[in-house]
């Protein structure tokens, strides 16, 4: 199941500057991983915002629950997250050339 998950991550910006380069690190790493399992599948910034989006999947709400939980910036980060369904266009193979 697929996911579009927004980060406000205002909070992060103010904390002292050595924590919070050692908490991006941090979770530098965990997204590289979360990138290889395939969990987090592609993710933006938002320019002039301190916040991103990305897609994220996982089995059902409760896997997504435990996975951004595990984030190093969790108690630092506001989150709003919309379950996708399959949108009918992309849903049947394409129809060109077929009539």
């Amino acid at each position: 199941m697929d996911f579009l998950v927004r980060m406000d991550t205002t909070a992060v910006h103010q904390i002292p500057d050595r924590e919070r380069k050692e908490l991006i690190e941090r979770e530098s790493m965990r997204g590289r991983e979360f990138q290889a399992g395939g969990i987090l599948r592609k993710a933006w910034r938002l320019p002039g915002k301190k916040a991103n989006i990305g897609i994220w999947s996982a089995r059902d709400a409760d896997q997504l629950t435990e996975v951004l939980e595990s984030l190093p910036i969790w108690p630092l980060i506001t989150l709003d997250i919309t379950p996708l369904a399959t949108h009918p266009l992309f849903a049947e193979p394409a129809r060109e050339g077929q009539e």
